[in-house]
């Protein structure tokens, strides 16, 4: 290997490199905040839920670094961080901002998406259904974020550059995720989507429930939704 070569390489571990793992531990250190965030949510809901029903009661699970989740009586919002970091292509509209135009830099995020699922999905072990990506975080190496999703999440990309990851602002991101979630019930699905079957799949029906089944959302995830005024 040329000493030019080696160079280029060591110039690329001291600079992009290791911006790239700075920016993976301010993404660690959101999401455990997340977590955080998700954990007192669910005990401060509980305490406020009256106890004669307990189906009512939310639950927190903490699977690790990278996935947790909070069930809501019908609904699962799974959270989960990318363990790579990202930068947008050139034709979004991030790029249209002075905090990243003046400063390429600032592009490079981590992500943590939140899916929504049915409980039922995973309490009958239902493979086959959907979830849904309602909101996905961007946090960068000055823990500088914005969140990606419908409008209803109050999180326009034009603000990066000035809201600060902390416990509050994921507790805010993670409220406004479940009620959005919880707005929306499952359709029928067409007769004609359902009225045929075969023996292979009733009997893996009867033992699994294994009919595909996901709320329809009303909407297909799409970055656009939050590039519009």
């Amino acid at each position: 290997m040329g000493n030019n070569s080696q160079k280029q390489i060591v110039e690329y571990l001291t600079t992009k490199a290791a911006l790239k793992q700075h920016i993976y531990d301010q993404t660690v250190e959101g999401f455990s905040l997340l977590k955080k965030a998700l954990k007192e949510l669910s005990s401060k809901l509980n305490a406020d839920i009256p106890q004669t029903d307990p189906r009512l009661m939310t639950e927190f699970r903490d699977f690790g670094k990278f996935a947790a989740q909070i069930k809501i009586s019908g609904d699962i919002l799974v959270c989960s961080m990318h363990t790579n970091i990202f930068e947008f292509n050139r034709e979004h509209k991030i790029w249209e901002i002075p905090y990243v135009k003046d400063e390429p830099l600032n592009s490079y995020c981590g992500i943590i998406n939140i899916y929504n699922f049915l409980s039922d999905s995973f309490k009958y072990n239902r493979v086959n259904d959907l979830g849904y990506l309602i909101a996905r975080i961007f946090i960068n190496r000055n823990n500088h974020f914005f969140v990606e999703g419908k409008r209803q999440m109050g999180f326009h990309y034009k603000k990066f550059g000035s809201l600060t990851v902390s416990k509050e602002s994921m507790k805010n991101i993670i409220e406004k995720s479940i009620i959005y979630a919880m707005q929306f019930d499952l359709l029928v699905p067409p007769y004609d989507n359902v009225k045929i079957t075969n023996v292979e799949q009733m009997s893996a029906k009867i033992m699994r429930s294994l009919q595909q089944t996901g709320k329809r959302l009303g909407f297909q995830f799409n970055a656009d939704d939050v590039l519009e005024e």
